[in-house]
């Protein structure tokens, strides 16, 4: 999972419930704090929790379905575009699938596929993304 700049839901609410004891102790004792507001925050924080941990769980499922639709193509023929090094131009290629790996860097699912013209074949690795058809 990546890492990013904003703080999770437990940061805020450890910070939140560090003001808020501070904000206690230091209160005017004939102006208390509305115990509704701080409710509200409070219940704030944990839908932020509820809504970061579900998130998660579907970022797991996204990348566990990729995995599997990538695997089911072995053994398909594909179509995709690629870029004639030669020309700088855009064409249409037809593989079969061969092989299925992930992608080190990133955890995208990559195919590897075969391109056979006559009686030469190219390999290719391709993103899931870039396949415009897939056959039997």
């Amino acid at each position: 999972m990546a890492t990013s700049a904003i703080n999770s839901s437990s940061t805020i609410q450890m910070d939140y419930m560090k003001l808020l004891v501070t904000q206690l102790q230091n209160q005017n004792p004939l102006e208390p704090m509305d115990n509704n507001q701080m409710a509200t925050q409070l219940t704030q924080i944990s839908q932020l929790q509820q809504l970061e941990s579900m998130s998660s769980n579907f970022a797991d499922v996204l990348a566990t379905t990729k995995r599997n639709y990538a695997n089911s193509l072995l053994g398909k023929n594909v179509t995709f575009f690629a870029t004639n090094e030669a020309t700088g131009e855009t064409e249409k290629k037809v593989g079969s699938v061969g092989s299925v790996f992930n992608d080190p860097k990133t955890g995208e699912s990559l195919l590897g596929v075969t391109v056979s013209t006559g009686t030469e074949a190219a390999g290719y690795t391709v993103g899931l993304d870039a396949v415009v058809l897939v056959e039997n």
